[in-house]
């Protein structure tokens, strides 16, 4: 293959999180945004060391089991990878995924053990495949909406980045992953700077207004908290708005409408100064019986009901710690977000020390805690690795639920020099997952129950759930 050129392939499989591989002249390309069966045309546009990147130009073919996909923004939508495949294999593409990702630890796992079976029986022994997620569509309960054009000069969309784009965005009024709520809401708000044509914080000169639209709304109560984030390059009277915003008629309620000031250059939402336009800057969501307190930034799993499965999941992995219900031991959920884990745990342990480098967060966890009325959560701001050399206390089970990057190898050192009994790490990113699976592999640790977790329906992500034991103290 060569730089420039195009080509026709059959899509072989498709790796995590969504590299399409195709067999073309003896050699192969990854393409992104294709499915397993497609006949495809691509460009080949970068070849380094023998290995090919196309990008794809057409579906040529479909594959046989290919359906229509119900989200008309699907094609042009850089948003979701699977809209157009059917649940069931969906679910077969990610658990094969996880499952191959994996394959070395596990094969290593029967080397260090000296296991003489054949690799595919002892795998299904430990590898529980994929629990799906109780809702496919409308299921996410945060959104951060771009501000932007669809076309260089066009009209103000405000909706997802195009497919493959970094500027360019798609007005996504009809998303499928999100409820009729949040479709009102952005059709209100992009209606509105319509009228008013307002201008977009541009990327590159850096000039504009409008930046991003967060809407939040809980599953289980219906509060919504809605966010508009602009840069204070211009100033302008948003009241018709939040009076336009609340006249929606939402099957949910709004708790807050907030103006959040970004000037930073980089792309990301974040907050220099927030004015509370209506209401409240927080909303109430419940979990598995616990109430919690969520804020703007606040980090909480996006699928409501695929959280609770997940951390159901992770409770029973961890399995009974309450010493024949002497709650007498220690627990550490580091990594700990908004301390939902850490109180799901709290009520059959005798302490929870959650540790987690995003401040807020902290604050919000020990509000949650409060709420929750349970006194043996503790909760500490910083980053795990210099965090652990400050503890005191011993723990006797570990909880890990790190961010995509996987652990720091110095603080997953430190974690394995506890030897605790027990650990139950959460993964977000399986490519991460195997590469600390092997350090803890390495540090006495089996894995000894896996299981996939589908929080993301109609995209290519996934959770992996891992409960480790000790070699000496097997449970």
């Amino acid at each position: 293959m060569k730089k420039g050129q195009i080509y026709e392939g059959v899509v072989e499989r498709v790796e995590f999180p969504n590299k399409g591989i195709i067999r073309c002249e003896e050699e192969t390309a990854v393409v992104k945004n294709v499915i397993p069966g497609q006949k495809v045309s691509f460009l080949v546009n970068k070849k380094r060391k023998g290995k090919a990147e196309g990008r794809l130009l057409e579906v040529l073919e479909k594959a046989p089991y290919e359906q229509e996909a119900d989200c008309p923004h699907f094609a042009a939508c850089g948003g979701c990878a699977y809209q157009n495949v059917p649940y069931e294999k969906q679910l077969e593409l990610k658990e094969n995924q996880v499952r191959k990702l994996l394959q070395p630890a596990f094969e290593k796992q029967m080397l260090l053990e000296e296991i003489q079976t054949e690799a595919a029986s002892y795998i299904n022994q430990i590898f529980e495949g994929i629990k799906e997620s109780p809702v496919q569509r409308a299921y996410r309960n945060k959104m951060e909406f771009s501000f932007g054009d669809e076309y260089r000069d066009g009209p103000l969309a405000l909706g997802m980045h195009k497919r493959g784009s970094f500027y360019d965005i798609v007005s996504v009024r009809d998303c499928c992953i999100v409820d009729e709520d949040y479709r009102r809401v952005l059709a209100c708000v992009l209606d509105y700077f319509l009228q008013q044509n307002s201008s977009y914080f541009h990327k590159i000169r850096h000039e504009g207004y409008l930046r991003h639209l967060l809407v939040r709304k809980a599953q289980k109560t219906g509060e919504m908290l809605i966010a508009l984030v602009t840069s204070t390059q211009e100033t302008h009277d948003l009241a018709p708005l939040v009076a336009q915003l609340l006249k929606l008629p939402l099957d949910g309620k709004i708790t807050g409408v907030l103006h959040t000031k970004n000037d930073s250059l980089a792309d990301v939402v974040q907050s220099d100064e927030t004015v509370i336009l209506y209401g409240q800057d927080y909303f109430y969501e419940e979990l598995l019986g616990l109430r919690f307190k969520i804020s703007q930034f606040s980090f909480f799993q996006t699928n409501t009901l695929g959280a609770e499965v997940l951390y159901e999941t992770a409770r029973d992995f961890l399995g009974d710690i309450s010493g024949g219900g002497k709650r007498d031991k220690t627990i550490f959920d580091l990594y700990s977000g908004t301390g939902t884990i850490a109180q799901i745990l709290a009520p059959v342990a005798k302490k929870v020390i959650g540790v987690e480098l995003v401040e807020e967060a902290v604050l919000a966890a020990r509000q949650n805690a409060k709420l929750n009325g349970l006194e043996n959560c503790e909760f500490i701001a910083g980053d795990v690795l210099k965090v652990l050399d400050e503890l005191e206390d011993k723990p006797d089970f570990i909880v890990l639920d790190p961010p995509r990057d996987g652990i720091h190898p110095k603080a997953l050192k430190k974690i394995i020099e506890y030897q605790v009994d027990r650990i139950v790490y959460i993964s977000c990113k399986p490519t991460s997952l195997a590469r600390d699976l092997e350090a803890l592999l390495d540090g006495g640790y089996r894995m000894e129950r896996v299981v996939t977790v589908d929080q993301f329906p109609q995209t290519a992500n996934v959770e992996t759930i891992v409960k480790l034991s000790l070699k000496k103290q097997q449970s």
